[in-house]
């Protein structure tokens, strides 16, 4: 199949055959049709299936046939829960309405809003946001959604993970109650459901791959180890392997700094991103990896959220998540577009119950290597984390955290607590 086979417009088939595509993938395949013929759809798609194009392609095509309004309001809004996946949307955007009059903007905190709003006022069609500075924008009277046609969810159960459930049901209620929606998920949890049973209408559900199944073309593997010698072992591999990219994963930001740090001490030219650090010093680890200046990048998962490395060949997990669905998150950062992949995991004994829900998600026993020198104690605890790092409980609101900032009253999205990093939630 090709991209002329699904009702695009020619502008858009000339931006696509720019970017150097011929083939859509399977996600775009299944969804484009259905979204182009203004039906709701619910999506599973992990990150890495082309999942971004799936949705902005057919948005841009139904704006640009639709009647153009001189002051150009905001006719579609794509949530998402990271800075990260915001911007790579909005560059995705940019990239396809070349040859469209179709304009587009992106916000989010972290960041001075006076750029931010300039756009908005100057008129734009697509808004990509998170939740955070789109209701901060909106108490002050910024911004107005009245005029929003589609709504997009991206990686919705991200959101809810990050807390951002409150955020969207007060976004949803200045919403016009007529509009096309799209929901965007790699799990579908109960919760997950519930959201999209009271978003959706009569939805179709599209695929790209099975619920929670990991990638094939993923090489994953076990190395058990000492939980004092992890960080040992961690450049052990990368020194020895002579590895030029690798993404690394810990529970904490405080363990990100400081593997970062050990890392830089043995040679490795390393750098940590997560919700501490500023969204400048994000963007320029982020560019120093793409561009082989950085070997190794110290990641949070949510900080990790939506970005784009293509044909990344290792992740490590330096530490097992206790969320297993964000195990699969976590691995399908390699192995994309047909190129192969290698995920290795180290795990303490403390981390033995984290492996066991994760086996069983992923319907694998992972094979096991033990590296002489690094063995754990065969008497160790196997008991999980302590408290404060360990399991969530899956059926409770999420906490979200205090902020110091002047609350806003009086405003259409009800009692909130602004701060001013309105997404720090979004930046663990």
């Amino acid at each position: 199949m090709s991209f002329n086979s699904l009702g695009l417009s020619d502008a858009l088939l000339k931006a696509i055959s720019k970017k150097g595509y011929t083939t859509p993938s399977p996600i775009q395949q299944k969804a484009i049709p259905s979204i182009l013929e203004g039906k709701d759809v619910l999506a599973s798609a992990q990150t890495g299936t082309g999942k971004t194009a799936g949705f902005t392609l057919p948005i841009l095509q139904i704006l640009s046939q639709g009647k153009q309004l001189s002051h150009r309001p905001v006719r579609a809004l794509i949530l998402t829960p990271t800075r990260e996946l915001a911007a790579q949307i909005f560059e995705n955007l940019k990239e396809y309405s070349t040859y469209l009059d179709i304009r587009s903007t992106v916000i989010f905190g972290g960041v001075n809003q006076k750029p931010q709003v300039a756009q908005l006022r100057n008129g734009i069609d697509i808004l990509v946001a998170t939740p955070g500075r789109l209701i901060d924008l909106q108490n002050q009277g910024l911004i107005s959604l009245s005029k929003v046609e589609i709504l997009v969810l991206d990686e919705a159960d991200r959101m809810l993970d990050m807390g951002f459930l409150r955020d969207i049901e007060r976004i949803l209620k200045v919403l016009p109650a007529k509009r096309q929606n799209l929901l965007f998920s790699a799990t579908f949890s109960k919760d997950i459901k519930k959201l999209a049973m009271g978003i959706l209408h009569h939805p179709v559900h599209v695929e790209a791959t099975p619920e929670n199944t990991t990638v094939d073309a993923i090489i994953q593997k076990i190395y058990p180890c000492a939980k004092q010698k992890k960080t040992e072992l961690i450049i052990k591999l990368i020194s020895e392997g002579n590895w030029k990219q690798v993404l690394v994963f810990t529970r904490t930001k405080q363990g990100a700094n400081k593997l970062t740090e050990a890392m830089i001490s043995a040679g490795i030219k390393a750098a940590a991103i997560h919700g501490n650090k500023g969204q400048g010093a994000r963007t320029r680890a982020l560019a120093g990896f793409k561009d082989g200046t950085l070997t190794a990048l110290v990641a949070t998962d949510i900080a990790a959220r939506g970005l784009d490395i293509p044909l990344l060949p290792h992740v490590i997990n330096f530490e097992l998540p206790n969320i297993p669905e964000d195990y699969v998150h976590r691995i399908g950062r390699t192995g994309r577009a047909g190129a192969s992949g290698e995920a290795i995991s180290l795990v303490s004994p403390d981390e033995t119950v984290f492996l066991r829900d994760i086996e069983k998600l992923v319907g694998l026993k992972l094979p096991k290597e033990q590296i002489p020198g690094f063995e754990p104690d065969p008497n160790a605890s196997t008991e999980p984390i302590k408290p404060g790092q360990g399991r969530p409980q899956r059926n409770s609101t999420p906490k979200k955290p205090k902020t110091d900032n002047k609350a806003r009253s009086n405003n259409s999205f009800g009692p909130r607590r602004p701060s001013q990093n309105n997404d720090r939630r979004s930046n663990r």
